[in-house]
């Protein structure tokens, strides 16, 4: 899981680009990279850490151009190091190009390209992406590509390439500095854009950096389907290879700001709608509680949705250190742990004497959940449950979310109908309540990828793609 932000514009983009950047960070902390293309030049920074330190401000001025990306890296392909941050180039032709999701058959990628003479320099999976769009352009003409040589050469690229990925890239198309977009076939991974009032278009894996950079929203770009944007001009739409639209459901549950937009609805809207899902679900056990408290940060929207309908207090329990990062897209479990100790701090008087329910968007490996439950037991509460407004992580993802191993995922150890009790007992809670398959559709419909939840998943994936990203997240 990553982000990026695309720009075209009358000036030079690069430091707005950076600070649309700085609106997604929370998509990820590993790395970040600035590119620009300007008069037939390219132009690249990138370098690990958040956008402040890996893209200084006197970096960013340096960095001259009218359209311009820039990224923020959470590593599930590569080791994470310089060589694996984004964007990437290409000199035949000039590209400047980032994405956002993860490719499932890089190993067959390679053999390709490596068939063509063309070699990869690094382990990110951006890179064969980049090198089949350069080497399918290349293979109709060496230069001066048109709009239908792009739509020609990505469909090739998406007939090859599997997995997750929104796509964004600075090149020329028909003599024109242009920003062109794109999303896999199914659109599992999120892209928007929108237009300034002064001709600007912007486009980014989420609405918020749209927001700080001014600029009204026009929508997401459909599955499947290819944006050229330049500014000034309409933007230009074309179908490549469109297949039933199936964008993943983390995004809304945990990955996505809750003031974004995502293919058309406000995150913060369906989070509290899974609160109500969840707190009718607490409901019907007879569940005694005097508190909601939400676990930072996720959550907030759907404690409140919950404090609202069961008519308890919703309480901030937990003091969030600002500056922690988040655990989950951390690289391994001992960091994650050892950030957790500095990520909360706990109030006492909200959980003394008292029946508290705790509300967390997912439970994956379960280490953080049990660590959060004995901090509160150290107050006396009376009891602790725990409501999860997502059903039990019980399947690997394979597209770009950290969580690729079922020995991993704390609920496939029991049972179906046996998890609730059983993680209770593991996490040392009174009880556990998730969301229900049936109850999640209810509330984000059925045109979602929730392969994590129930092993549906939306592009196959072969017994060699998963050894392969196994051993990428296990650090090779």
């Amino acid at each position: 899981m990553c982000g990026f932000v695309g720009m075209i514009g009358h000036s030079d983009v690069a430091t707005s680009i950076a600070l649309g950047l700085s609106a997604i960070q929370h998509r990820g902390q590993d790395a970040a990279g600035l590119g620009t293309f300007d008069s037939g030049r390219l132009h690249l920074h990138k370098d690990t850490g958040m956008v402040s330190t890996a893209l200084p401000p006197s970096i960013v001025a340096s960095l001259p151009g009218r359209v311009g990306i820039g990224h923020v890296r959470y590593p599930t392909h590569g080791s994470g190091g310089r060589e694996d941050a984004q964007p990437f180039i290409t000199r035949r032709p000039g590209i400047v190009l980032a994405h956002n999701g993860n490719i499932t058959n890089v190993p067959e990628l390679e053999r390709k390209l490596l068939s063509r003479g063309v070699h990869l320099l690094s382990g990110c999976d951006s890179e064969p992406i980049l090198l089949l769009l350069a080497d399918e352009l290349s293979n109709i003409r060496t230069h001066d590509h048109s709009e239908a040589d792009v739509v020609i050469a990505l469909r090739a690229v998406m007939e090859q390439v599997h997995g997750s990925y929104s796509v964004v890239a600075a090149l020329e198309v028909d003599g024109q500095q242009t920003l062109l977009a794109f999303r896999d076939p199914h659109g599992i991974r999120p892209a928007v854009y929108g237009q300034r009032e002064d001709g600007v278009w912007i486009c980014a894996s989420e609405s918020v950096a749209l927001d700080v950079l001014d600029c009204p929203l026009t929508a997401s770009l459909p599955p499947g389907h290819m944006l050229l944007l330049r500014e000034g001009q309409e933007a230009v739409m074309r179908e490549v290879l469109p297949r039933e639209s199936r964008h993943c459901v983390f995004e809304d549950i945990y990955f996505a700001r809750p003031d974004s937009i995502n293919e058309g609805t406000r995150v913060n809207r369906v989070r509290g709608r899974l609160g109500q899902q969840l707190a009718r679900d607490i409901q019907a056990k007879g569940i005694e509680v005097d508190v909601v408290v939400p676990v930072p940060d996720t959550s907030r929207p759907a404690a409140e949705a919950i404090s609202e309908l069961m008519g308890i207090p919703n309480r901030e329990g937990f003091i969030k250190n600002r500056y922690s990062g988040r655990t989950f897209i951390m690289p391994d479990q001992a960091t994650r742990e050892a950030a957790m100790r500095l990520k909360l701090n706990t109030i006492d008087e909200v959980f003394r004497d008292r029946h508290v329910l705790l509300v967390d968007d997912s439970i994956v490996r379960g280490t953080t959940m049990r660590r959060i439950v004995n901090m509160v037991r150290r107050h006396g509460p009376k009891a602790v449950h725990v409501g999860v407004f997502s059903p039990p992580v019980v399947h690997p993802c394979y597209y770009g979310i950290d969580m690729p191993s079922r020995e991993e995922l704390v609920a496939t150890r029991w049972e179906a109908d046996s998890i609730e009790d059983s993680l209770a007992e593991v996490l040392g809670a009174d009880t556990v309540t998730y969301v229900s398959e049936v109850g999640i559709r209810q509330v984000v419909g059925d045109r979602v990828c929730d392969a994590c939840f129930t092993g549906r998943y939306v592009v196959s994936v072969t017994d060699e793609e998963r050894s392969f990203i196994l051993k990428e997240r296990r650090g090779g």
